[in-house]
């Protein structure tokens, strides 16, 4: 079935909320999921994968942070999906990289990292150059990098199954790194592009027309995942619903 971007980014919204989260992280997590959609990202196959760690997101402990100083943030996200941390994360690093020249965030223990394209993204129109690495898997790893210029609206994305010899036994798999800058251009930081098979790689131009066609025929999704995010969402409108009855009749 196919649904509008808005309708989509309703019921996301309602999801989330009815998940636990916050009114920004909400916000920031339903707009991370549609963008991905959106620009052939696979938005959809991340808020499936997410399913289980929202449902447990709300007894694990909250993002603590590991260590911070003037130009660096690293965030302990205690097996939390990226969803509801990611966005706030890089905002905290882009002002850190606007006052020191550059900066840099670090996650551990983070799922679903494919969202730090929407918060890279943002990095381009707000004149800072960004780049993400993060690596997936066990048996088969996959490396991920993401790279945007200052002043662009879409980023650069490589993907990479690493052969045997190039691994890195010392990176932890459920991690991102993210550098943010204002004096350098980070695009050529896509890395590893000859060390493994399977490259898949996105241009911005990519990007962008899969955006504006997402934009002419809407959103194609599981009528399946569909009722179940949507059924989510119900608890959110079944408790305002009530919550308004009360008042109303205080």
């Amino acid at each position: 079935m196919y649904v509008s971007l808005n309708e989509l980014s309703a019921t996301l919204r309602r999801c989330f909320e009815a998940n636990g989260y916050s009114v920004g992280q909400y916000e920031d997590a339903a707009n991370a999921v549609v963008w991905l959609e959106q620009h052939g990202c696979r938005g959809l196959d991340e808020l499936y994968r997410s399913l289980p760690f929202l449902e447990t997101d709300q007894v694990k402990p909250g993002s603590q942070i590991s260590y911070e100083d003037a130009s660096s943030l690293v965030l302990e996200c205690t097996g939390r999906s990226a969803l509801n941390c990611v966005a706030a994360a890089v905002d905290l690093v882009q002002v850190k990289a606007l006052h020191a020249g550059i900066a840099t965030l670090t996650l551990h223990n983070c799922h679903n990292r494919m969202v730090v394209m929407k918060a890279l993204a943002d990095c381009g129109r707000r004149g800072l150059s960004a780049v993400a690495y993060w690596q997936n898997g066990s048996d088969v790893i996959t490396e991920h990098t993401a790279a945007i210029k200052a002043g662009d609206s879409y980023p650069n994305y490589a993907r990479v199954e690493l052969s045997p010899e190039a691994r890195d036994e010392a990176v932890e798999h459920q991690s991102l790194t993210l550098l943010c800058t204002r004096q350098l251009d980070l695009t050529s930081s896509l890395r590893n592009q000859f060390k493994g098979k399977g490259l898949l790689e996105m241009t911005p131009q990519q990007l962008a027309a899969k955006g504006k066609e997402a934009l002419d025929k809407g959103i194609y999704i599981d009528a399946t995942l569909w009722d179940s995010i949507y059924k989510i969402g119900n608890a959110v409108l079944v408790e305002n619903s009530e919550s308004s009855r009360q008042g109303a009749g205080a």
